[in-house]
């Protein structure tokens, strides 16, 4: 699993329900980067979903022949953070108003998403949706809801990218203009 920067060991005889939830949101180096400084969140997973091919590779996925958008898998702790605070979070961590493109990465593996895991989960997401929709705030939302497929972790270089290579990320991130666009939609929230 990815990095479990700030958890901590439960007292002797508690247990902590761990959950999980999918978002893509383009390149699962800076989506997984982002999540991993949210409190609550244990940790977060790279990997691919929502395609047709079984284990696949970051080259098959990179090609844009799978069906599979990079994604993350996150790990969280519901009783510091709730499945609406993650959600939150991703639309403020996004484009949302692009279809099949997240920044300066274009296609179809690298389109947005919220895979909900479970019927609580889809009302969730689609509520948040509505309600941003209703905000004014976007002309449009482009990224997908739908059920979670098979989850495949992605190879371990990509694993915490951003912590064993962190200036190839920090050139990437700003040179993707990432950060820059995500200031642009929803500035300093």
């Amino acid at each position: 699993m990815g990095g479990w920067a700030g958890a901590a060991d439960p007292p002797t005889g508690m247990k902590t329900e761990i959950r999980t939830a999918i978002f893509a949101g383009g390149c699962f180096w800076c989506i997984e980067a982002d999540f991993e400084k949210l409190p609550g969140v244990l940790g977060a997973e790279s990997g691919y979903t929502g395609g047709h091919t079984v284990n696949p590779s970051y080259e098959q996925v990179s090609a844009g022949n799978t069906g599979h958008t990079e994604a993350i898998r996150v790990s969280y702790d519901p009783q510091k953070v709730s499945y609406p605070q993650l959600l939150d979070y991703f639309w403020r961590h996004i484009d949302p108003t692009v279809k099949n493109r997240q920044f300066c990465d274009i296609g179809t593996q690298y389109r947005s998403g919220i895979y909900w895991q479970n019927e609580d989960e889809r009302k969730a997401a689609e509520s948040s949706r509505d309600a941003l929709l209703a905000s004014g705030r976007l002309p449009r939302i482009e990224t997908e809801i739908a059920a979670a497929t098979p989850f495949y972790p992605a190879e371990e270089y990509h694993q915490d990218y951003y912590r064993k290579n962190p200036i190839r990320y920090t050139y990437y991130r700003h040179g993707c203009g990432r950060d820059a666009r995500v200031k642009q939609i929803w500035g300093g929230s």
